[in-house]
């Protein structure tokens, strides 16, 4: 919704940023051989600037607001997934900390976007 488009947001080159840690924390290590595991924290993370776009990119903010609650949901599975990535051993208590401090800073982004977007009485 923005003149220059999604890009310009700070929460989406945030969420952006955090993806491309967890791709690159997601490489090397026990991590890199559990798939499964790996393969989901990569899809979680990259859904979550993926629907910040979507929803900048929407024509009401009643729209907009829909894709940011989707990608507050695929923060928190993110977040998820990061604990049991620690508490298995697949990937080390200092990665996870970092991007959990990624992922906090984010969502709180996130939630006063949703707040401005939801307050706003224009599309």
């Amino acid at each position: 919704m923005g003149k220059d488009g999604f890009r310009e947001l700070r929460v989406w080159q945030l969420a952006k940023e955090l993806a491309v840690a967890v791709y690159r924390s997601t490489e090397v290590g026990q991590i890199a051989r559990d798939f499964g595991l790996r393969d989901q924290m990569r899809r979680a993370a990259v859904s979550v600037p993926s629907n910040i776009a979507e929803g900048d990119e929407r024509d009401t903010n009643k729209d907009s607001v829909r894709f940011l609650y989707i990608a507050k949901g695929s923060l928190a599975e993110l977040r998820t997934q990061l604990e049991i990535a620690r508490e298995v051993g697949s990937l080390s208590a200092e990665s996870c900390t970092s991007l959990e401090v990624k992922c906090a800073e984010v969502g709180r982004m996130l939630g006063a976007l949703i707040k401005a977007r939801s307050t706003t009485h224009h599309p």
